[in-house]
């Protein structure tokens, strides 16, 4: 088969599953905002939706070419990142996957701490957010105030500041019937929906106790080039930077920790855990723990034990479940079992792809004239993560209220410009860099 009748055949397997999964919808009202068939306001003054990406690495490109991947014409008409080499390695890697799709020309390919500005300027209806984390809540809150459209990527912050201030753009985004989606595709899995489904209404029970996981060998590492400014370098290996990233309970492990929210209704109440640095500890490896353990507790008393580690050769486990007074689940695994451990339902296969359905999920809405708001739970579910952070680095137990409540900001970025300013964390004369010290780390 040529390229170019793969290309053909993946993008009608794709309008096939979105028809498909279309029909769920209907049928079950399976996704939050009721899809309405019956509405036929259009969001747009057109039939295309335009679309603008801010922060072209892997995932931001990824989520560019699914939104284009759509039912509907759709076009990209301006990107941005702070560094043109990605931009530029985006922009090839999209044209060739959605050549009559992809309109940026030079004038609309913007490069800086700025870029997102001028993205937003452009004509976009809607617009991508996928720069690392710490960025998220100045530009959403822009992005609202500019009055498009948003998909952003989790985690939507990496304190509890911004948090709260991705809650108020939320609200603002409310008030003015702005469309607000965020990259926990777990929640547009069918297998993961009808799970939940058959959870809340009852099929194990009483939920006693749950358990996530995100145990794995690690990702990638940038070493320091030459001539590279301290802030060029913490931005292109961002992932091992809290400002940045967060630290991977927050970056990798909120997916597991939104499908316990999810479950549980709602949000822990306190938590305590611990972590370390074990294996990844060069100064390479930033600030951040390679393992975090942490027990939450919710208002109804029940417990989730969390589990994340990125240390090679070690049980490697990407998982969720819950114990219930009448069975347990494998929740990723969407199969149910009774307490003598006899399955007695199973998903079966497919139900997947949550990458590509989040946006097959929000564009059909958007085309309805419905308005998506997933702002809350993504921003809440971030804080879930965070609070995991806060007590594996200090060590000691803390209430949901007093670390969504905490004034310190690790993520000061309003002010950054250039690639010669001077980042929040710097290293000592020995490049290392300041560690989290339980015990000793204040996290509220």
């Amino acid at each position: 088969m040529t390229d170019q009748a793969k290309k053909k055949d993946q993008t009608n397997t794709s309008r096939r599953n979105f028809i498909k999964n279309s029909s769920l919808l209907v049928a079950g009202g399976a996704v939050a905002g009721n899809l309405s068939f019956a509405r036929s306001a259009h969001a747009f003054g057109s039939d295309e939706i335009r679309i603008g990406l801010i922060g072209c690495g892997g995932r931001g490109t990824g989520a560019a070419s699914q939104a284009m991947n759509t039912e509907g014409p759709t076009r990209l008409v301006a990107m941005g990142d702070a560094f043109n080499d990605r931009l530029q390695q985006s922009l090839r890697g999209l044209k060739g996957q959605h050549a009559d799709k992809v309109d940026v020309p030079a004038d609309r390919q913007f490069v800086g701490f700025d870029a997102y500005k001028h993205v937003l300027s452009s004509d976009a209806d809607l617009i991508i957010l996928a720069t690392p984390p710490g960025f998220r809540p100045l530009h959403f809150e822009a992005a609202v105030n500019a009055g498009k459209h948003v998909f952003m990527e989790k985690p939507v912050a990496v304190d509890a500041a911004g948090v709260r201030r991705v809650l108020k753009s939320t609200a603002e985004a409310k008030k003015k019937n702005l469309a607000v989606a965020v990259g926990l595709q777990r929640r547009h899995e069918r297998r993961y929906m009808e799970t939940i489904k058959r959870l809340q209404d009852g099929a194990i029970g009483d939920i006693i106790l749950t358990r996530a996981y995100w145990n794995g060998g690690g990702v990638w590492v940038r070493p320091r080039r030459e001539n590279q400014s301290e802030m060029e370098y913490q931005m292109r290996n961002w992932y091992y930077f809290n400002w940045l990233c967060g630290d991977h309970i927050v970056e990798q492990h909120i997916h597991n920790l939104d499908v316990i929210n999810w479950l549980m209704g709602g949000y822990p109440v306190s938590a305590q855990g611990q972590g370390g640095r074990q294996v990844r500890n060069g100064k390479e490896h930033g600030q951040i723990f390679d393992h975090h353990v942490v027990e939450f507790t919710y208002a109804d008393g029940s417990k989730m034990f969390s589990q994340c580690r990125h240390i090679p050769d070690t049980w490697n486990a990407v998982s969720e479940h819950a114990h219930g007074s009448k069975g347990t689940v494998n929740i990723g695994g969407a199969t149910i079992s009774d307490n003598s451990g006899n399955v007695v339902w199973s998903y079966g296969r497919g139900g997947g792809g949550g990458h590509q359905q989040e946006h097959h999920d929000l564009f059909a809405e958007i085309r309805k004239g419905e308005i998506p708001n997933e702002g809350e739970y993504g921003a809440l579910s971030s804080m879930t993560s965070i609070l995991g952070r806060m007590v594996t680095y200090s060590g000691k137990p803390i209430e949901w209220d007093k670390a969504l409540n905490s004034e310190i900001v690790i993520a000061p970025v309003d002010d950054l410009t250039t690639f010669d300013d001077v980042p929040p964390v710097v290293p000592d004369e020995n490049m290392n860099y300041p560690i989290p010290m339980p015990g000793t780390t204040k996290t509220v």
